[in-house]
């Protein structure tokens, strides 16, 4: 397609959450200027840690990438080498974004597909070496279930980014995503299950998978401050690979329950972005 007609359907959409640049300087529009660092930031986090363990390319691999969202960490694995990626999101619009994003970047067609579907009402029928899980797991309300369908497709490597609970111990706090019509939050109920760092290790360890809690890198936190605070971490699981490579995040000290009941910002009343 020429640059016009790219301009125009870029256009059509109400909103982007993710920068994409294409040739002659076109890029699509964010809300938030602050995402670009914050995305950037992300992607030296874990997706460059997910490389590390994986020798460095993602040639060889097939990635599942739950919650698409426009295809930005799509785009990663496929830049990466992944043979191929299937990704999926419970809305229209994201896969209609992420179609159009690879095919003005010129992808292969017969390495990506994007489906739209609820993840746990739809048929996984392909095997994948890697699952990434990144900014679903605190909208959803079956996080077994979400397991079950990661070691259902045969993925060795899982990459998880999620909003964590302050609540000691292994646990999962019970929030809300009060408007689902935002295309950040969940998808089939508002009610949501938010795991401490040691409920999703434990709950990683249930279904054969050894977890590091990975350590902050960034340079600038600047529209970061759900990690600053440390309300949000990503997770390497791994069935296989060895994952001694990786910089294991030190726990914070155990907050006492008393102290979380009193803060409002610790029970997940202040929601981070996606």
């Amino acid at each position: 397609m020429d640059a016009k007609e790219l301009e125009e359907r870029i256009a059509a959409f109400p909103r982007w959450h993710y920068e994409f640049e294409f040739d002659g300087a076109i890029k699509t529009p964010i809300a938030r200027p602050t995402d670009i660092n914050r995305h950037e930031q992300r992607r030296r986090y874990f997706f460059d840690a997910l490389l590390r363990v994986t020798g460095g390319s993602l040639r060889g691999h097939r990635v599942l990438d739950l919650g698409c969202n426009a295809g930005f960490w799509s785009l990663q694995a496929i830049e990466a080498g992944a043979d191929f990626v299937l990704g999926v999101d419970g809305r229209d619009m994201h896969v209609e974004q992420a179609n159009l994003v690879f095919e003005a970047k010129g992808i292969e067609p017969e390495r990506y597909r994007f489906e739209e579907a609820n993840i746990f009402e739809h048929e996984f029928t392909e095997e994948f070496d890697i699952v990434l899980c990144l900014g679903l797991m605190y909208h959803i309300s079956k996080p077994v279930e979400l397991f079950e369908i990661m070691t259902r497709v045969g993925a060795q490597l899982v990459v998880i980014d999620t909003s964590i609970s302050f609540a000691p111990s292994s646990f999962f706090e019970v929030n809300r995503d009060r408007n689902m019509d935002d295309p950040r939050n969940a998808v089939d109920y508002e009610i949501v299950l938010v795991p401490t760092r040691q409920a999703l290790i434990d709950l990683a360890a249930q279904f054969g998978y050894e977890t590091v809690p990975l350590a902050h890198n960034m340079t600038d936190y600047t529209g970061m401050n759900d990690y600053r605070i440390r309300r949000r971490l990503a997770f390497i699981c791994s069935k296989s690979a060895s994952l001694a490579s990786l910089s294991r995040e030190t726990p914070p000290p155990v907050t006492p329950w008393w102290r979380v009941l009193r803060n409002p910002a610790r029970r997940g009343w202040l929601r981070p972005p996606d």
